[in-house]
C-alpha cells in the first residue's frame, strides 16, 4: 500500500483554504441558488447529462468501481452500473438542491405512499415504549428526502455532520438541513460531546438517525463487510445499548424518477458485545445494499485494503512482517 502523502494544493494565505476548497463552496451554494429555480423535469435532465459524463472521466470512479466490485463481483462493474451509480448520486445532489423549495406536507404524502406499514409500526412502537429509537442507514439514495418525511410524520431527529471545510459550507449544510426540521450538531467542535447531545434526544423519546458505514472518526469497530475487513462508526449501536431502546437499520433507494424505497431490518440485537451488534448491522447493510448496489453512493475508500498504511497506522491497524493488516489494536479506544 502506498504510504505517499498527498501534495499540499496552493492555497490563500488569509484563510489557509485551498483553491479547490473555494470552488467546492462556491459550487455547493450555487447548486442550491439555481437548481431550485429549474423546472424539475428540466433539471433532471441536465443531472443525468452531468452524471453520463462523468460516468465516462469522474475522479471518483475508480474507488466506486473498487467498491461496487465488493458488492456485485468484478465482472459485473459494468460501464451500465457505473453510469447508473452517477445518475442516482447527481440524483441526489439535485433533490437536495431543490428540497429546500418543494419540501412540506404535499411532497412528505408522496414520499409515504412509498414507506411500507411495517416502517411505521416500528417507529410508532419505539416512541410509544418511551425510549427513542436510533435508525442507521448507509449512504444510499437520499437520506435527506427521507428525513423529510420522517419529520413531517413524527417529528424532528437529531443527526451529526461531519465538519466541512471552509466553515461557510459546513454552515450552509446545517442550514440547509435544519430548514428541512432536523436538529443538526457537529461531529467536532461543539461545546457539548455530540454522544452526550444524542443521549439527551433519547431521553426526551426523539428519534436520532446516523450514516452507518464509513468511520470517519478512526475510532470505529471492526467488521467483515462484503467478505473483506473495514471498520464502521460504533455510535448508534453504543447509544442503543445505553438508552435501551430499539435500533433499526434503514435502507433507501429509488424505484422511479418519482418514487422512492424505504425499508427497515428487523429489530438489531443491541443485548451482545458492541462488536456484535455493529457487525449486526453491517450484515443489514450487505444485504441492503446488495438489493440496490446502484443506489450506494460510496466514492470513498472504506476498506482497509484500500487505505493508505499511515491511515491505518492511524486507525490502530496492527501489521505483521509482510507490512499486511492483521487486526485493530486492543488498546485502541
Amino acid at each position: 500500500m502506498s504510504t505517499d502523502t498527498p501534495t499540499p494544493e496552493p492555497t490563500y494565505p488569509q484563510t489557509g483554504l485551498s483553491w479547490t476548497q473555494k470552488l467546492s463552496a462556491w459550487s455547493y451554494k450555487a447548486g442550491w441558488a439555481l437548481t431550485k429555480r429549474l423546472p424539475p423535469r428540466v433539471a433532471a435532465v441536465l443531472f443525468n447529462i452531468g452524471a453520463d459524463a462523468a460516468s465516462k472521466r469522474g475522479r471518483g470512479l475508480p474507488q466506486l468501481r473498487r467498491n461496487l466490485a465488493r458488492v456485485v463481483g468484478e465482472e459485473k462493474v459494468t460501464d451500465e452500473l457505473i453510469r447508473a451509480s452517477m445518475r442516482s448520486y447527481m440524483r441526489y445532489w439535485r433533490e437536495a438542491f431543490q428540497l429546500p423549495a418543494i419540501a412540506g406536507p404535499e411532497l412528505a404524502a408522496k414520499i409515504n405512499k412509498c414507506v411500507p406499514y411495517d416502517v411505521h409500526q416500528k417507529i410508532s412502537a419505539a416512541l410509544a415504549a418511551g425510549k427513542g429509537v436510533v435508525i442507521t442507514l448507509p449512504h444510499s439514495a437520499n437520506w435527506d428526502m427521507a428525513g423529510m418525511w420522517l419529520v413531517n410524520y413524527y417529528s424532528d431527529f437529531t443527526t451529526v455532520a461531519e465538519r466541512l471545510r471552509p466553515e461557510s459550507l459546513f454552515e450552509a449544510f446545517v442550514e440547509y438541513r435544519r430548514s428541512l426540521g432536523f436538529d443538526v450538531i457537529a461531529l467536532t467542535g461543539a461545546d457539548q460531546p455530540p454522544m452526550e447531545r444524542l443521549a439527551h434526544t433519547l431521553a426526551d423519546n426523539r428519534v436520532v438517525c446516523l450514516m452507518g458505514e464509513r468511520d470517519i472518526t478512526g475510532h470505529g469497530v471492526e467488521v467483515e463487510f462484503f467478505g473483506e475487513r473495514c471498520a464502521m462508526p460504533a455510535g448508534s449501536a453504543l447509544l442503543a445499548q445505553r438508552a435501551g431502546c430499539p435500533l433499526y437499520a434503514a435502507n433507501l433507494w429509488y424505484e422511479g424518477e418519482d418514487s422512492w424505497g424505504i425499508a427497515f431490518s428487523d429489530a438489531i440485537n443491541t443485548n451482545q458485545p458492541l462488536d456484535d451488534v455493529v457487525q449486526e448491522q453491517a450484515r443489514w447493510f450487505e444485504q441492503f445494499i446488495a438489493e440496490h448496489p446502484q443506489d450506494w453512493h460510496m466514492l470513498q475508500p472504506i476498506w482497509f485494503s484500500d487505505l493508505s498504511e499511515q491511515r491505518l497506522r492511524r486507525m490502530g491497524v496492527a501489521f505483521n512482517e509482510d507490512h499486511r493488516y492483521t487486526a485493530r489494536r486492543q488498546d485502541k479506544e
